[in-house]
């Protein structure tokens, strides 16, 4: 009972605080006022015109339903769910809107645009054991002797899309792989965009650098991904764990590090 309660409590306030983002706030209030307009607009729409957009509404709701169920069972965080969620539902709401009246569609996409370009999705809160650290501080914990050996770093920028989706993943694996020779860092490009060019990561979403991971050996890169000069770099696949932790081939590291070597 005791576990239950607390789960309970943690998806409240999971859920307390995604309603409270203003992305999140914003795009609910925008889906919600197609009730009002709906609502509103029946008394004045032609019969087979309700009709046809009863049966479009009931139609959009299965196959969103579907989508958003295939998304679900393949996709590996919250983060990239509620995205495609989200897009699916906007598609949804152009397709209602169209068949209702094609300047409300317009009105849609307008204000779409304008949550876009005012608030961003939110990334994972959950730091693991990861350090937020600044460029000059992430060369000074590389270059002295009494740090970890090992530091691997995430670079990421907070208006990446690619970023926030795998905004889970990064410190979950550190919880499982920190040690004494081996930490975990955070670099937000994003408000450093001069440190970009000095670690070789490309702000370009075209070049698909975001995020970037770079295992340094004192202060020697020795690991990297996505590589540079990939020919798939726009193709990247999916960041997880799994990937990471066999790129960097963290279970040696961990391995190693019980072992004493």
């Amino acid at each position: 009972m005791g576990n239950e309660s607390s789960n309970s409590i943690s998806v409240l306030k999971l859920l307390n605080q995604t309603v409270s983002e203003p992305h999140y706030l914003f795009h609910f209030l925008t889906f919600f006022s197609y009730l009002v307009i709906r609502i509103s607009a029946t008394p004045v729409l032609a019969p087979h015109l309700t009709q046809t957009l009863l049966r479009r509404e009931i139609q959009t709701l299965l196959a969103f339903a579907v989508l958003a169920l295939i998304k679900g069972v393949r996709e590996d965080t919250w983060e990239a769910f509620i995205a495609d969620a989200l897009f699916l539902a906007k598609i949804c709401l152009f397709a209602l809107t169209y068949t209702m009246d094609r300047r409300i569609a317009v009105w849609y996409i307008l204000v779409f645009l304008v949550i876009h370009v005012l608030t961003q999705q939110p990334p994972s809160q959950g730091l693991g054991t990861c350090n937020k650290l600044t460029p000059l501080l992430l060369e000074s914990l590389l270059t002295e002797g009494n740090t970890s050996r090992f530091w691997l770093v995430e670079f990421s920028a907070s208006y990446s899309s690619a970023c926030i989706r795998s905004s889970q993943q990064f410190p979950e694996l550190s919880i499982t792989y920190s040690t004494k020779i081996l930490s975990f860092g955070m670099v937000d490009l994003g408000l450093f965009p001069n440190a970009a060019e000095k670690f070789g990561v490309s702000l370009s979403g075209s070049m698909g650098q975001l995020p970037s991971f770079i295992l340094f050996d004192n202060a020697t890169e020795i690991a990297r991904f996505p590589e540079l000069g990939s020919e798939t770099s726009f193709f990247n696949p999916t960041i997880t764990k799994g990937l990471l932790s066999r790129h960097f081939e963290l279970d040696r590291h961990l391995l190693e590090y019980i072992n004493g070597k």
